[in-house]
């Protein structure tokens, strides 16, 4: 996932000039204005964003706040806070005491809640989207993506009446011993900002229905869909406290990992970030709290010489490029084996044709990066490449995008280098693809299995004994077979490994829910022939 973003500091009351709502364009202007007057936590024209405690939306008292800018024309939509000391503790007291009602629910009344949540996602599907093209920059179609990639959770999560079921075995003549899955607490989730709609919703249903309460602390660049997302689960019925919603940056973050009543920490993001969480938790905390954490990621994808041509490049360019390459699972490294080396020259070409454009505009490919420090961390990582003496093939530094001057764009690029570049070390987390050329799959191989990282990899071939030596032989988590972007669907769980995860229990499917839930194992002992209704006995005591 992206770089950390703990480390931002929080504006404390500067004043900065920025385009006002009137900066945004006729296709933009509309839908900020409409997200304004009918969502209650969240804006796109330059009000305050709020927090969600207790159930009540709720105008926080920081002095500290964060500008949330569109990406493509740098017009301030809403200011965020950093939630204080005081809020934060509102709203774990909130959880704490909706606990105590909300686990003791029966499983058929949280099931309930994931049913009413799913139809409410579905009816505001737009207004989600909408948010997530104005603050975060994503195309239309990519936001929908977003947005439908989490409710997918949210239809699997339905599924907890028979997902949650115990285990029971009479293990000695009137000795049983069962099993069941208990919820833990007051559990928190950290999410990033490359999927403002889709990784609260990893953590949202799963949470809920297995009778936990939840903080949820979206990114502070683009908190607009998890505002959205909390009004919507009142609105599914979901009582006070059972979520709420804090914003800011890494004193929050410290909040969470320190405080005793929260007994889990899901977070997805950065390596930074990530390790920072995992290591706090361990430390600060004696409840024996759990934390799951995504990392960075560097996935590749080998192309053989007998692969279907057409499905390789499209797939690749798709995959490395769609959300402004701003994916945790986006294909930042292309390996290019024997003579599909010869491709490289069709791909730059396929690739140069993308559309870079406002996410709202039609036929828009791609958008803006996140911020403008994005957009200089990803230009000098490709101009390292040059540096170190490898070769860009297609340059998106300077990309023009006709009606967005101020955008943080940069156009598809693509280099080709070797393992030994910061190009091909670093994550860079924007529309660029390393090129790597690789005489043997053997050697390519050896490529993946020695990076870092291991969030996934694809192979595209046309010979099954290539694919499986490929499946076998890659340390990942998650591979593709001729597809370029193996995320399980929510019925199986999240499955990187090596450097990308921190944790041993994955995020949604069986996963997901193990790790919302602690085992309870009861053995009972009830002897048949000391029941009480036993009839009475006339025989002659004989005293044997």
């Amino acid at each position: 996932m992206s770089i950390s973003r703990l480390a931002r500091i929080p504006l404390r009351g500067r004043s900065r000039s920025y385009a006002t709502t009137a900066g945004l364009n006729a296709l933009a202007r509309p839908k900020a204005e409409n997200l304004s007057v009918t969502w209650k936590g969240t804006s796109a024209t330059g009000g305050n964003t709020k927090n969600f405690i207790g159930g009540a939306f709720v105008d926080s008292k920081t002095t500290q706040w964060h500008d949330v800018l569109d990406p493509s024309t740098q017009t301030l939509l809403t200011r965020v806070p950093e939630t204080t000391t005081e809020e934060f503790d509102q709203a774990v007291d909130a959880a704490s005491q909706a606990f105590k009602s909300w686990s003791k629910q029966s499983v058929i009344a949280r099931q309930r809640f994931a049913i009413e949540l799913q139809y409410q996602i579905r009816q505001n599907a737009d207004a989600l989207a909408h948010s997530i093209v104005l603050e975060q920059g994503k195309t239309l179609a990519d936001a929908h993506g977003d947005v439908l990639r989490g409710l997918q959770v949210v239809e699997t999560a339905i599924g907890i009446t028979s997902n949650i079921v115990g285990e029971k075995l009479e293990v000695s003549k009137d000795m049983d011993t069962e099993v069941r899955k208990l919820p833990l607490g007051v559990c928190a989730s950290i999410a990033p900002f490359n999927f403002p709609a889709m990784i609260p919703l990893w953590t949202i249903p799963l949470a809920t229905v297995t009778g936990n309460t939840l903080i949820l602390k979206p990114s502070e660049r683009d908190p607009g869909a998890a505002m959205i997302i909390a009004e919507l689960c009142a609105r599914a019925g979901l009582p006070e406290g059972v979520v709420n919603v804090v914003h800011g940056t890494v004193p929050v973050v410290n909040r969470i990992c320190d405080h005793e009543a929260i007994k889990a920490v899901s977070f997805v993001g950065g390596d930074r970030a990530g390790r920072h969480i995992y290591e706090r938790n361990g430390r600060a905390t004696t409840n024996g709290k759990r934390v799951q954490a995504n990392l960075g990621a560097k996935n590749h994808a080998i192309i053989m010489p007998d692969a279907n041509k057409n499905l390789a490049l499209n797939s690749i360019i798709g995959a490395a490029f769609g959300a402004a390459g701003q994916r945790c699972m986006a294909v930042s490294v292309a390996v290019l084996v024997g003579t599909a080396q010869s491709w490289l020259p069709e791909l730059v070409e396929r690739a140069s044709k993308l559309n870079v454009n406002g996410g709202f505009e039609e036929g828009a490919d791609l958008g803006p990066l996140i911020s403008p420090a994005s957009k200089a961390r990803v230009t000098g990582l490709i101009a390292s490449c040059a540096d170190e003496g490898g070769q860009i093939h297609l340059d998106g530094r300077n990309v023009q995008v006709p009606g967005y001057p101020a955008g943080n764009f940069v156009g598809p690029t693509v280099l080709e280098g070797t393992v030994g570049m910061r190009c091909y070390r670093e994550e860079i987390f924007g529309p660029v693809l390393t090129v790597i050329t690789s005489d043997t799959l053997d050697d390519a191989l050896d490529i993946i299995n020695e990076n870092k990282y291991g969030n996934g990899a694809v192979i595209f071939t046309q010979s099954g004994a290539t694919a499986r030596k490929f499946e076998s032989g890659v340390n990942v988590g998650q591979v593709g077979i001729n597809v370029p972007i193996p995320v399980p669907l929510p019925m199986f769980a999240w499955s990187g490994n090596k450097g990308s995860v921190l944790g041993d229990i994955g995020f949604y499917g069986k996963s997901g829910i193990n790790f919302y839930t602690q085992n309870k194992t009861t053995t009972s002992l009830w002897r048949q022939e000391d029941a009480i209704g036993n009839k009475a006995s006339v025989d002659m005591p004989t005293h044997n």
